[in-house]
């Protein structure tokens, strides 16, 4: 199977993970300074285990709350390049309680062998993103109604993640498609496996009993909404057992304007820079104004997708010069607002 890799991991401290990650996520120093030290304490475990010394404090899961393109999977992606260690990002709905039609969450940590080229020790101080845990609450969302439906994809999924969370050794699949046999398997420790949940929890007001609004803040420090607290979570069908696993719990905000500029601007690998860079290959100069940016970042506030739907903007804006690119060599293209905003009106009357 898989060779052991015997090297230690290298120590990096908070301070020296935070600097890293603010050239590439914007906003959201809270978490980016939480996931900074539960880095670091998955760093001393790992190099604690490698050395066979004990190392008692418990692990550092994270759980990132957070509207939609907020930075949730950016944070974790940012991270796990910065330690180079195998990451892998997993959607809890394609999970579904052993036995039901639907993934075993064996089949989790059998992707985050597979992006370790099969290299066992290098899985066991992996990272796991599971995004959409919100999706698997205890109760169906037609409950608050009365309605109701049977449940393989909420509490069952949180009890088998509960195994991965704490740590424990599993069978995995060395081939992770649905119908893998039994005798396909490799045994993997998830004892230090660092787990980063994320969920946006967008309807969680349904289940506060009317009580107070919730949900997210934005970085200008303007509440728009009251914090959402772990007796929130646990009403909404987010078992105690599971929460009591996230030990590191963050509430990420929406970004606002200033914000989302900066992520087209600052961030050494910015969309911007990425359309230039195709652009220039074909001799086309390409200038961003103001006036356009500012105006791409309208429309992601009108869409409410944050950063992640800017690409989708930006494909729209770009997608004429980057067709027409081999006919404009040596011309400037103007990215203006009358530029964006006729190529969104455009994008929108061609669907």
């Amino acid at each position: 199977m898989g060779t052991m890799t015997k090297e230690l991991p290298r120590l990096v401290t908070p301070v020296e993970l935070y600097r890293e990650m603010d050239r590439y996520v914007i906003g959201q120093e809270r978490a980016k300074k939480a996931v900074a030290i539960a880095a670091y304490s998955h760093l001393k475990r790992t190099r604690a285990r490698a050395l066979g010394t004990k190392f008692s404090a418990r692990k550092s899961n994270v759980l990132l709350i957070g509207p939609t393109g907020c930075g949730k999977t950016h944070v974790a992606r940012t991270l796990a390049k910065m330690l180079e260690v195998p990451f892998v990002i997993a959607d809890a709905t394609e999970y579904t309680e052993a036995g039901y039609y639907g993934k075993d969450v064996e089949v989790m940590i059998g992707e985050l062998l597979l992006a370790a080229d099969m290299d066992v020790a290098r899985a066991e101080r992996g990272i796991v993103f599971v995004d959409e845990v919100d999706k698997i609450a205890r109760r169906s969302h037609g409950a608050v109604t009365g309605a109701g439906s049977r449940d393989i994809g909420g509490e069952g999924v949180q009890q088998a993640l509960l195994k991965l969370l704490e740590g424990r050794q599993l069978f995995v699949p060395t081939n992770v498609t649905q119908h893998w046999s039994k005798h396909d398997f490799v045994p993997v420790d998830t004892t230090d496996v660092l787990f980063i949940c994320a969920g946006t929890f967008s309807d969680l007001h349904m289940y506060s009993g009317g009580t107070r609004s919730m949900g997210f803040n934005t970085e200008s420090g303007v509440v728009r909404h009251g914090r959402i607290t772990e007796k929130d979570m646990l009403r909404y069908g987010i078992l105690a057992e599971f929460l009591g696993r996230l030990p590191v719990q963050v509430q990420m905000s929406a970004l606002g304007e200033e914000e989302l500029l900066q992520v087209l601007l600052k961030p050494p690998d910015s969309l911007l820079r990425e359309y230039a860079d195709l652009l220039r290959m074909d001799g086309v100069m390409v200038r961003y104004e103001t006036s356009g940016l500012k105006e791409i970042v309208a429309a992601a506030l009108r869409r409410e997708t944050g950063a992640r739907g800017m690409r989708a903007i930006l494909e729209d804006v770009m997608s004429d010069a980057l067709f027409s690119g081999p006919s404009m060599s040596g011309k400037t293209l103007v990215v203006d607002r009358d530029y964006v905003s006729h190529s969104l009106a455009a994008a929108a009357a061609s669907e």
